[in-house]
C-alpha cells in the first residue's frame, strides 16, 4: 500500500524531522507554481521519473529552474539512455502520479528500485521543497533534513552537477 501525506508526515515527525507544508491547488510544472512559489522560501524542485532500456530506474530531484540536457545524462551517470518512465511504473514503484512525482516517494520504494539524483543547485537552498505525494501541497524541510530523509529510505543521495551537461558535442 502507498503511502499518504499524512503517512509521509507522521515519518518524518518519527524522523524528528521539522517540516511546513502549503496547501494549494494542483500545480503540474514549474511555470504553473512560480507565482505560488514566489512567497515561498527555500529552493523549489521539478522531479523527473526516468529509465533506461536495461530497467534502471531513476529519480532526479532538481532545482526548478536548472537544464537537464537527458540526451547526455546517461553519459555522466554511467547508464544506457534515458527516457521518462511510463506513468504505470512510477504508480508502482513510487506509489504516485505524473505531476505529483516527489523525492518523498522514495518512501514507497520499499525494493530499492530507484536509483535517486539530485542537483547541486538545488542543495545550494535551505529549505527545499518538494510536494507530499500529491501536487496539491509544498512540503519544505531543511538541506541537512532532507537527505536524511532520503537515507533513511535506504536510497543514495548522489549529488549531480547537471551544469557539466550544458557544453560540449551532443
Amino acid at each position: 500500500m502507498t503511502a499518504t501525506p499524512e503517512d509521509l508526515f507522521a515519518y518524518l515527525d518519527t524522523l524528528g524531522i521539522a517540516h511546513t507544508t502549503h496547501w494549494h491547488e494542483p500545480v503540474f510544472t514549474v511555470e504553473e507554481g512560480r507565482d505560488l512559489k514566489a512567497g515561498m522560501p527555500g529552493g523549489h524542485t521539478k522531479n523527473l521519473f526516468l529509465k533506461d532500456k536495461d530497467g534502471a530506474i531513476i529519480l532526479i530531484a532538481a532545482e526548478a529552474h536548472s537544464q537537464l540536457k537527458l540526451n547526455k545524462l546517461h553519459r555522466l551517470i554511467g547508464t544506457k539512455r534515458l527516457s521518462f518512465g511510463p506513468p504505470e511504473l512510477m504508480e508502482e514503484i513510487l506509489g504516485v502520479t505524473p505531476g505529483s512525482v516527489t523525492a518523498f516517494a522514495l518512501m514507497n520504494d520499499t525494493d530499492g528500485r530507484v536509483r535517486f539524483l539530485v542537483d547541486a543547485a538545488l542543495m545550494e537552498h535551505d529549505p527545499v521543497n518538494f510536494h507530499p505525494l500529491t501536487n496539491t501541497g509544498t512540503t519544505a524541510v531543511s538541506r541537512a533534513d532532507f537527505e536524511k530523509f532520503v537515507r533513511t529510505t535506504g536510497h543514495g543521495f548522489e549529488v549531480i552537477d547537471f551544469t557539466q551537461l550544458l557544453t560540449g558535442a551532443e
